[in-house]
């Protein structure tokens, strides 16, 4: 049975959020991984080009995803035990997770194609409403 929508760390009460956002944290990461290797806390700090400050996605929800894609074997990782610091978890990403990579873009490209119907109609409603008025 459906639920009512979710709400989002900052989001504002009564507003209307993005209550799904926290699963395009995934692709999001295994894009930043398909650039380049990269530890837990960088890739935290890059989350940031999409819209994804630390406001709305806090460090444990990353490495409980980074986990979850690695026993799913969309990532690997190492520890890298170079520096003057403790040593860090180096994540990779794996063919596996290129490929599915590929396929959270063809959805996304079909949910943008929704949107923009969907803003499109909104939008004509609104001038029909202003140009009765």
């Amino acid at each position: 049975m459906p639920r009512g929508p979710r709400r989002w760390r900052g989001a504002k009460r009564g507003g209307a959020a993005p209550w799904r956002i926290y699963r395009f944290v995934q692709p999001c990461l295994l894009l930043l991984l398909h650039d380049r290797a990269s530890h837990g806390y960088d890739l935290i700090e890059r989350l940031g080009q999409f819209g994804l400050g630390e406001s709305i996605v806090d460090s444990s929800m990353v490495y409980r995803y980074l986990r979850e894609m690695e026993a799913e074997g969309l990532v690997v990782s190492d520890w890298d035990m170079r520096g003057s610091g403790p040593p860090r978890r180096v994540y990779r990403l794996t063919s596996q997770g290129d490929e599915y990579l590929a396929r959270w873009v063809m959805g996304l490209r079909g949910t943008k194609r929704a949107l923009e119907g969907f803003l499109s109609a909104y939008d004509d409603a609104h001038i029909q409403e202003e140009e009765g008025s």
